[in-house]
């Protein structure tokens, strides 16, 4: 198992707006917000995987499989079930790296990438809460999936844009 406390650690606003050299065929989203509340509110509403359903576009059809409640720790499984464009599939992901209240990374074990990395961060920004999310993704089929790529970047986009506008719903701010 690989350790993610150096990855998680590497994570500053400068680094992160460095061009990084990745491998062929491997795509980057990075997206960071900063929230009025401390990261001792923010993290627990992300330590609840059920919330993950409420901060996704309802028209991705979005389930957990996996029985609530879901203890987040190192190593859990959570299982999903969603649409995208009518066409159903199953998600599987692990928590690769637990480390509360800074932050956790999840990989897709099974699902619809090549590749799914999801690294998620929290910093105290004087009583307030930066926070970053780094996904690393690669496209199934490679070369030939790289087609379906400029309309997969805009639906990651867009749904990490629904995911900023309801967890500021949700959080109350």
């Amino acid at each position: 198992m690989a350790d993610y406390s150096k990855i998680l650690a590497a994570h500053r606003r400068n680094q992160l707006a460095e061009p990084i050299r990745l491998p062929r065929g491997t795509h980057r989203f990075f997206a960071t917000e900063l929230l009025p509340l401390p990261v001792e509110k923010v993290f627990p509403f992300f330590s609840d995987a059920g919330n993950l359903q409420a901060i996704t576009p309802p028209e991705l059809e979005f389930r957990i499989l996996t029985p609530s409640p879901i203890e987040m720790r190192e190593g859990a499984l959570i299982d999903y079930r969603l649409k995208l464009h009518g066409l159903g599939f199953r998600w599987r992901t692990r928590i690769a790296h637990w480390d509360p209240p800074h932050g956790f990374v999840d990989e897709q074990l099974k699902g619809p990438y090549a590749f799914w990395h999801h690294t998620h961060t929290f910093y105290d920004e004087g009583g307030k809460t930066r926070m970053d999310d780094e996904v690393l993704y690669r496209l199934p089929l490679w070369p030939l999936g790289e087609v379906a790529y400029p309309w997969v970047s805009r639906q990651v986009d867009r749904i990490f844009a629904y995911r900023k506008r309801k967890i500021r719903q949700l959080l109350g701010v």
